[in-house]
């Protein structure tokens, strides 16, 4: 059963979708920009679930990997897809300059990971000779065309982006069933614990906080060569960060799928039925609709659906 929804949702995102809006790019490019938050988010999640590790940082590496693919697409001459994946790899690697923060706890350890995302903020602004500065990097090389099917085009772009979450995820569930996401999980709940019985816990820290930098890179990568600019207020903008974990946190960030479902709800229903009740300010809605989340379900929505489900399924068993 369980396989089954999962297929047909694949074949709902993969098909229906594109039957259904494929002609119409501005439905296209929200949901676009949806699965790019929900790619974050789920990244994001891996390191706050396994790791224990709330970041305010991630858009450190969603810039990093953006800027990464793009100079080594336009300078080095690499093709699109490989530079992708390079940029996800940048991130990753630049990951380990942040590992001196896996000292802290708590909010210590979120706030510095924000100071490190200010600093990559102000290195693009200032290393002009490489980003251009302020003026931002132009005419990023686009998605390509392969085998006759335009990737650049905004279903194209749609397809790339849905097939990276859907890698992420399962990168996200593969570590989590693994004898190291139960160390990490164990470590999570009591990490003294888990160093008595010889858990190596700084270890595997930072290997997940590499993943998870590498996966929000790759990200920020696509988004690159989707929007064919950058510039450093946008690609280390803060709202990269904010918005994943608002996603998460209404999802379900300990769920394997939460933090999509919260970025596709809380995205598309603020662009579609906020801002149309409040053009200005339609955030606002949002935020209260986060906050009636945390305060009934603090698990987020899917656990909460899940739990009314159960409930209902046993009520009608034994009525």
């Amino acid at each position: 059963m369980k396989y089954l929804s999962l297929i047909i949702i694949l074949a709902g995102a993969y098909l229906a979708v594109p039957l259904q809006f494929g002609g119409n790019d501005y439905v296209i490019g929200i949901v676009v920009s949806a699965l790019t938050i929900a790619g974050i988010a789920v990244a994001w999640a891996m390191l706050g679930n396994l790791g224990g590790m709330i970041s305010f940082g991630h858009s450190a590496f969603f810039g990093v990997g953006a800027y990464g693919s793009a100079l080594l697409a336009m300078n080095a001459g690499l093709p699109v897809f490989p530079s992708i994946l390079a940029g996800g790899v940048i991130a990753g690697v630049v990951s380990i300059l942040t590992m001196p923060t896996l000292r802290l706890r708590g909010p210590y350890f979120a706030l510095a990971m924000l100071a490190f995302a200010e600093i990559f903020r102000i290195l693009a602004i200032e290393m002009r000779w490489l980003t251009n500065g302020s003026g931002g990097l132009l005419s990023i090389p686009r998605l390509p065309t392969v085998f006759g099917f335009d990737f650049g085009s905004r279903l194209g772009g749609y397809f790339v982006v849905l097939t990276l979450v859907l890698l992420t995820v399962f990168v996200y569930w593969l570590i989590r069933n693994r004898p190291e996401g139960l160390a990490l999980r164990a470590m999570h709940d009591s990490e003294d614990a888990t160093l008595v019985v010889g858990v190596n816990a700084t270890r595997l820290k930072a290997a997940v906080l590499v993943v998870s930098a590498f996966l929000t890179g790759i990200m920020g990568a696509f988004n690159a060569h989707y929007i064919n600019f950058l510039e450093p207020d946008y690609a280390f903008n803060g709202s990269w960060t904010t918005l994943a974990i608002v996603a998460a946190i209404f999802g379900g960030y300990k769920t394997l799928w939460g933090p999509v479902a919260g970025a596709l709800i809380v995205y598309l229903v603020d662009q579609f039925v906020f801002k149309a009740i409040m053009p200005s300010g339609h955030q606002l809605i949002l935020g209260g609709l986060l906050a009636a989340i945390v305060i009934f379900s603090p698990s987020g929505l899917l656990p909460w659906l899940a739990s009314r489900f159960r409930k209902e399924a046993g009520d009608a068993a034994h009525p």
